[in-house]
């Protein structure tokens, strides 16, 4: 009931009611809380990239850099089809596949990464994406974000995966005021047990692109409103904050062309791309 009359005020202001100082365990236990909440909302959290193989997914969040899941989703196939093993790819002409990938942005230093992770795998790998971070990160244009993705979802090695949606939600749960993603990534892993870190950060980044947003969270229509200290920062009114919600939870597909069978919305679009991607970190 408190807990409610808070939520109101919170409502009628705009603003989130002052929290009382947390203590660090109290914070693991809100934490953990979250976590659960947000699996009861995403039971089918999933990674947003479509692929078939590790290498198609190595690729494919390499491309992922300052872009939506979903364009990359639409200029993969094209990819793939031209390109479909490493050695492949390292023999590319780096003209013909900058065209390829134009609409991800940044084309001109993605192509070189790719050449270049591409060389290392031919050469220095037998042509197998490496199955430890060690290894991963020395592929050139592959760090510590895109190494745990591909671990965590082809290899199974746990791994919490910090892009600027997880980042985001870390520090506005109140679970680091970290803002390096090495540094974010540390922290939060002091929180939860091994086994969660690659489903968290699947659950974590859902929630930052269908419900807490970057401009404008939707707090109001946010099942863990009650445990975030952050509540308020965003649209509070449940009617308008409904409004603001994304993907399945907006009635919208969702990134994925090919998305898992329990997803419950419907595949994105295939259809051709337009423009390329701008500097700024897309909301996707």
């Amino acid at each position: 009931m408190a807990e409610s009359k808070a939520r109101k005020t919170a409502a009628g202001t705009g603003a989130a009611k002052p929290r009382k100082a947390e203590s660090h365990l109290a914070m693991v236990r809100r934490a953990r809380k979250i976590n659960r909440a947000l699996a009861e909302l995403y039971p089918y959290a999933h990674p947003e990239l479509d692929f078939e193989n590790p290498f198609q997914l190595l690729v494919a969040t390499v491309l992922s850099a300052q872009t939506t899941d979903l364009r990359v989703n639409q200029t993969t196939p094209a990819l793939f089809a031209r390109y479909p093993e490493p050695a492949d790819l390292a023999a590319a002409n780096p003209a013909e596949l900058e065209e390829i990938i134009r609409p991800t942005g940044f084309f001109r230093n993605k192509a070189k990464s790719l050449i270049g992770l591409s060389i290392a795998l031919r050469d220095e790998f037998g042509g197998e994406v490496p199955r430890t971070l060690e290894q991963m990160v020395t592929l050139p244009g592959v760090g510590r974000k895109t190494a745990n993705v591909v671990l965590g979802n082809v290899f199974g090695v746990p791994g919490i995966t910090v892009d600027t949606h997880f980042g985001r939600l870390a520090r506005r749960f109140g679970w680091t005021a970290e803002e390096d993603p090495v540094a974010v990534e540390a922290a939060v892993a002091e929180i939860f047990p091994k086994s969660e870190w690659t489903m968290l950060s699947h659950r974590v980044v859902f929630h930052g692109r269908r419900i807490c947003h970057a401009r404008k969270p939707a707090c109001g229509a946010c099942p863990i409103a009650p445990l975030c200290p952050s509540y308020g920062e965003g649209e509070t009114d449940p009617e308008k904050a409904a409004k603001l919600l994304k993907y399945e939870l907006g009635g919208q597909p969702g990134q994925r062309l090919r998305p898992p069978a329990d997803y419950p919305g419907t595949p994105a679009a295939p259809g051709a791309l337009s423009g390329t991607a701008t500097t700024a970190t897309v909301e996707g």
